[in-house]
C-alpha cells in the first residue's frame, strides 16, 4: 500500500479543525450523553424514536470526530510565506479569459475547500493548475466542455 501524502491546510483551516474537534469532544459528546439518557428514561427503546434520533446524532457526532482525527494525523500546515507565486494560503484575483470573469480566491487545503465564499482548493482543477504560477501568468487546459484559460492577475502571500 503506498504511503498517504499528507493534505494541506492553511494555519487558520488547522485552528479551526482544531476547535470544532474540541467542541465536539467536549460539548456535543456530553449533550447526546444527556439526550441518550433522559431518550432510555422513557421506557421502552425498542419503538422509542427519540432513542433513535439521539443515536443517530451520536453516531453522527463521532463519525465526524474519526474524521477530524485522520484529517488532523494526515495535514501539512503550510505557513503562509511572503513569496510571490501561488500557493496554498495565497490569496489570487484570476481572470477565465474564456468567460471574462474576474474572481477572488483564497487558495486552501481540500478540507476548507468553499468556493462560493472565495475559498478555492488547491487540488481543484482550477487551484492545481495556478499553483506556482506568479501575477502576469497565464495558464489553459482543457475542462469536459472545452478548453479553460486563465491569466493571474494578482498574488497576495501574507503572512
Amino acid at each position: 500500500m503506498a504511503a498517504q501524502t499528507p493534505n494541506e491546510i492553511t494555519r487558520a483551516g488547522y485552528e479551526q479543525l482544531n476547535e470544532e474537534y474540541d467542541y465536539l469532544v467536549t460539548v456535543v459528546r456530553q449533550e447526546n450523553a444527556e439526550r441518550l439518557k433522559e431518550a432510555i428514561s422513557l421506557g421502552d427503546i425498542s419503538e422509542n424514536s427519540e432513542y433513535d434520533a439521539a443515536k443517530d446524532a451520536q453516531a453522527e457526532t463521532e463519525g465526524r470526530i474519526a474524521e477530524i482525527e485522520e484529517l488532523l494525523r494526515t495535514v501539512k500546515v503550510i505557513d503562509e510565506s511572503d513569496g510571490d507565486t501561488v500557493q496554498t494560503g495565497s490569496i489570487v484575483k484570476i481572470k477565465d479569459m474564456v468567460l471574462g470573469i474576474t474572481s477572488t480566491y483564497h487558495i486552501v487545503g481540500t478540507s476548507e475547500a468553499d468556493p462560493l465564499n472565495g475559498k478555492l482548493s488547491n487540488a481543484s482543477i482550477v487551484g492545481s493548475h495556478i499553483k506556482g504560477l506568479r501575477a502576469g501568468d497565464t495558464v489553459e487546459f482543457h475542462v469536459p466542455d472545452g478548453t479553460a484559460k486563465y491569466k493571474v492577475l494578482e498574488v497576495r502571500n501574507d503572512k
